[in-house]
């Protein structure tokens, strides 16, 4: 097996110049396909991870951070199923220049546990420190940030600065780069209590998250400030499904580049296999039998196209990495990465094209009598 394989190797380096340039061909090929299918996979991913949250998100009908009344909390709170209520204040900030920009929230410090599965850290320290904040993982990477550390954040959407003290981090969430501090230090600086943006509710089970939020709307129906509810689930899926027709588009091109470099395969290994008539005619001469040599054809090509789709997949993980790290204050999508079975159904096309490029041209160049070869051979 190992001289068959010594001998696909060189036969390969003969044309270095064309196999260079297939297996580069593939990998762009190959690389815009584990990019643009990573996009819908990666949607339904986050909309699958919250799908079976307990949490309830409720707005005003108004729009986006606009305030409701802080005494809604106490009623959100007395109805059935609901297990906490924090209310939510969304403050902005620009850390130093004004593209240092990341979401930061303060809310209730006795209410942090409402997100204890994003992996907080120093919950004990934000509950005793009035200036205290936890910060996303993603936000300690890109400004070297540490625990213990003190920062000072200037307001966009309210006209005051405020200065935190790191006590903790958040190992995942909704964004990879945000911020929480306390809501009663931000009241202090802003003096001026009870404004709230969001509820945020937790029930007891998953199932009744529908029914939770109808009844905070209903509750609140005919009110000046009447609310909007939704689960987590659906509030991701209101964000994604702006991007919806992006995704399917992208989809649907990553699989017209998979088909073109497929036909340019095909051609190329038909070229290359017609190149080499009178060497298969010999090699059937001496003894090679045509299963042998079509063996020897399809993993040729099989080797090109695998090369190409290794380098496309490691191409595509290493430059998500690399963004991830540098951009995370982007938003949801920085957090874009090519999940491993995207990465193993990349390698798999791949195969394929390798495997049917070369099989037809392959399979007629192997089974063609010898003496026709030979005549057909300039």
């Amino acid at each position: 097996m190992a001289k068959f394989t010594r001998l696909m190797f060189k036969n390969l380096l003969r044309t270095r110049r064309r196999t260079l340039l297939t297996i580069l061909s593939i990998a762009v090929a190959l690389f815009m396909f584990a990019v643009l299918v990573s996009l819908p996979t990666f949607a339904n991913q986050m909309l699958a991870d919250t799908a079976s949250s307990v949490r309830i998100i409720s707005r005003t009908k108004m729009g986006f951070a606009y305030p409701l009344p802080e005494a809604y909390k106490l009623k959100i709170a007395t109805l059935p199923h609901v297990v906490a209520v924090a209310a939510l204040v969304i403050y902005g900030g620009i850390y130093h220049e004004a593209r240092d920009q990341f979401p930061s929230v303060a809310t209730d410090a006795e209410e942090i546990g409402m997100w204890s599965d994003w992996g907080l850290t120093g919950v004990d320290e934000f509950k005793k420190i009035k200036t205290a904040c936890l910060v996303a993982q993603g936000t300690m990477r890109r400004f070297n940030l540490h625990v213990g550390q003190q920062i000072e954040l200037r307001g966009t959407v309210y006209p005051f600065n405020v200065t935190l003290t790191i006590v903790g981090t958040i190992a995942k969430g909704p964004v990879p780069s945000f911020l929480i501090f306390r809501r009663d230090y931000f009241e202090e600086a802003a003096g001026n209590a009870g404004i709230v943006h969001e509820f945020w509710v937790r029930t007891d089970d998953s199932r009744v998250v529908p029914e939770v939020a109808a009844a905070i709307d209903n509750q609140f129906a005919n009110s000046p400030a009447e609310t909007r509810s939704a689960s987590e689930a659906a509030a991701v899926g209101s964000i994604l499904g702006r991007y919806r027709i992006f995704m399917r588009l992208a989809a649907f091109l990553g699989l017209v580049a998979v088909v073109a470099i497929g036909l340019v395969a095909a051609n190329t290994a038909a070229m290359s296999i017609r190149e080499r008539r009178s060497e298969i005619a010999v090699m059937r001469s001496i003894g090679f039998p045509s299963g042998m040599i079509l063996s020897l054809l399809v993993g040729e090509s099989l080797i090109v196209a695998l090369s190409g789709g290794a380098i496309g997949c490691g191409v595509a993980f290493g430059l998500f990495k690399v963004f991830a790290l540098n951009a995370d204050a982007l938003g949801p999508f920085v957090s874009l990465h090519v999940p491993p079975f995207v990465l193993a159904e990349t390698l798999g096309v791949a195969a394929l094209i390798g495997l049917f490029s070369a099989y037809v041209p392959a399979r007629a160049a192997a089974k063609r009598s010898i003496v026709e070869t030979l005549r057909l051979v300039d």
